[in-house]
């Protein structure tokens, strides 16, 4: 199994974490790894992301920090040198498709139809982000994208909560869901880690 689909598999949900300040970003982390979330998808959305990048891959035991929001070749060797071990990314574009390809980083592109899909598995990339998950069908549009395409495994974000994550879960090509419910803006700029371990220990619950 490579690095990529063990992250995908290691829990049912992979949070999408936007750090405003990266003092917050060890304490978050750790929160996330104690509720049993060791993938961690800090988003390229704030200039303190690959400080907070940094900070966790150098301290906290058990994280597994990638980046999301990646748009160009270069986010990835940003990535890469803050101590990133995986990067995701919204689409893809051809100049990206080929960075990933020289880049050591594991890369998981963003799809949101059959042929950005096939588009994808063509070069390679059976493992894929479906997005945006709510606007562009849902889970009936997963289920119905794995007759044709079975290999495809997907990470499921955009509009995905608590609320109906076990339907993306119980699809046959959803590996995991990803989202923002996890670490919660009010909670992180309050310190309120207890919460967010919380929120994890919950979490690991949705695919039982």
């Amino acid at each position: 199994m490579g690095l990529l689909e063990s992250v995908l598999h290691v829990a049912p949900v992979m949070p999408v974490v936007v750090i405003e300040d990266a003092k917050h970003a060890v304490s978050l982390a750790r929160a996330l790894v104690a509720g049993g979330i060791p993938a961690i998808e800090i988003t390229l959305r704030t200039r303190a992301a690959l400080d907070a990048v940094r900070a966790i891959a150098n301290e906290v035991d058990g994280a597994i920090v990638g980046v999301g929001t990646v748009r160009k070749p270069q986010d990835l060797k940003d990535a890469e040198a803050a101590g990133a071990r995986f990067a995701v990314s919204p689409g893809s574009t051809p100049d990206l498709i080929a960075a990933a390809k020289d880049s050591a980083l594991p890369w998981l592109p963003g799809a949101g139809t059959a042929s950005e899909a096939m588009t994808l598995s063509e070069h390679g990339f059976i493992f894929q982000k479906f997005f945006p998950a709510e606007a562009a069908g849902g889970a009936p549009a997963l289920r119905s994208l794995h007759g044709p395409l079975p290999e495809i495994r997907f990470c499921a974000t955009g509009g995905i909560g608590a609320h109906n994550a076990r339907d993306y879960l119980a699809t046959p090509n959803v590996a995991c869901v990803g989202g923002s419910w996890l670490t919660p803006s009010r909670l992180v700029a309050a310190g309120e880690w207890g919460a967010i371990e919380a929120l994890a220990r919950a979490a690991t619950l949705l695919r039982a």
